[in-house]
């Protein structure tokens, strides 16, 4: 069948541009009743039940048969085996992905994760003590598609921040386990891996179970159930975020190749139907460009279905009256992935304030981005990047304050909290302070 792509065109000099711009990046928020009720059932049944649950369930909807969790845990033995029977150009590209992501992690863990304190003048100690989590649990989609890269970006700052023990989780549809998938955990230096996925894993993370420990934080992504079920968990662990659908916005000036713009378009389209993949630019002539070479493209691609249905239903082609206008557009939409797509990006990107990860220049594609730059490709998405930011080392680290008060610190702060002791009524607060004071 021929596909064809039509994403929606706008101008941003049209009357009525704010309400068509806004319906075109409206994505329902009502929550699915159905999802949340039986997410609701398998946590409390894992919650309860333990392995015996995580078995029903994964038999249900994995077609997995095990009579014990020990059937569904894969040894470092077998990670490693999976890693050697890998062809020598796979396992040498995940090694160096894996390098490159190591690379950028410690980096960021030196600049904003190391403890540090100070004394005043009183002597009185001030700092922060940062500390890795003990235990993290990472959510790796199975099923059709591999995600190897998932379990570098998810795994490896952990690594880095220094947690203890990395359990990862990663359905099997049918028994079929994935090699490349099992190769990153070796690389990663994830600790346990249990074949097992959906709600009922990420409960048993969150939960524990006879043989599943309890996680003190799950990341990763995964389908509707997955998410559901972090939401309702969240409290008892912290979690990364709710992912929502992939998004790209690029800005071009028309200096990049238009079947390079087409195909960055393409490359978050192919996720699934509701992804959002939008053009920004100031030349009309460059976005007729760009939509001949979807239209020479499209037929290409194996995917061509589902990148038609998304850039129809969610795709955008907006011509801007300026560079700046693209800009201050694109901070209104905050993206995951933002590219500048431009022969001098250096000039543009102190306007960018919302995003994700920002992608400079024509040669930067976001899928290098994807696999094997450094940074990390678990993204805020929704328009969260105004907010949020990329999973890095930060969160697998908490922060504990350190205070330590001088003889001479006491007489002055402890006036200062009494006072403000009494204020509030809190006398034991007040005399706590006031019999550190000199009589």
């Amino acid at each position: 069948m021929d596909w064809n792509a039509r994403p929606l065109r706008l101008s941003t000099s049209d009357d009525g541009f704010d309400a068509a711009f806004k319906a075109r990046l409206h994505v329902s928020e009502e929550a699915n009743a159905a999802i949340e009720k039986q997410v609701q059932d398998i946590v409390a049944q894992v919650r309860e039940r333990g392995d015996a649950a995580v078995l029903e369930y994964t038999a249900r909807w994995d077609h997995v048969q095990a009579a014990s969790m020990a059937e569904l845990e894969l040894t470092q033995a077998e990670l490693k085996a999976a890693f050697d029977s890998l062809p020598q150009k796979q396992s040498a590209a995940l090694a160096a992905a894996a390098a490159r992501v190591r690379s950028y992690h410690e980096a960021q863990k030196k600049a904003s994760g190391e403890s540090w304190s100070y004394r005043d003048e009183d002597g009185t100690l001030l700092g922060q003590k940062v500390t890795p989590i003990d235990r993290a649990g990472i959510y790796v989609p199975g099923g059709k598609a591999a995600y190897p890269s998932s379990v570098l970006m998810n795994a490896i700052p952990a690594h880095v921040a220094g947690v203890r023990e990395i359990i990862m989780v990663c359905p099997t549809p049918r028994g079929e386990r994935n090699p490349l998938v099992l190769a990153a955990a070796y690389v990663a230096g994830v600790t346990r891996v249990f074949a097992i996925g959906g709600a009922q894993a990420v409960a048993a993370l969150a939960y524990g179970t006879q043989t599943v420990p309890p996680v003190d934080k799950i990341t990763g992504p995964g389908n509707d159930y997955v998410a559901e079920a972090k939401r309702q968990v969240f409290g008892k662990v912290g979690i990364d975020m709710i992912a929502g659908p992939s998004e790209i916005l690029v800005i071009a000036d028309g200096t990049t190749p238009p079947d390079w713009v087409a195909m960055d378009l393409f490359s978050q389209a192919e996720h699934d139907e509701v992804a959002q993949s939008i053009l920004l630019c100031p030349d009309a002539s460059y976005i007729d460009k760009v939509q001949a070479e979807i239209d020479r493209l499209l037929p290409e691609m194996p995917r061509a279905e589902i990148i038609s249905k998304s850039l129809n239903g969610r795709g955008a082609l907006i011509q801007t009256r300026s560079m700046e206008e693209a800009c201050e557009v694109s901070n209104r939409i905050a993206p995951e992935h933002l590219e500048i797509a431009s022969s001098d990006p250096q000039k543009w990107e102190p306007l960018l304030r919302h995003a994700g990860a920002i992608f400079l220049g024509g040669f930067t594609s976001e899928s290098l981005g994807d696999y094997c730059a450094g940074p990390n490709h678990v993204l805020p998405t929704s328009s969260t990047a105004r907010f949020s930011s990329p999973l890095g080392v930060y969160d697998f680290q908490k922060r504990s304050s350190l205070i330590e008060v001088s003889e001479a610190g006491a007489q002055k702060l402890g006036v200062i909290a009494a006072e403000l002791a009494y204020g509030e009524g809190l006398q034991a607060h007040a005399r706590a302070a006031e019999m550190r004071l000199k009589k």
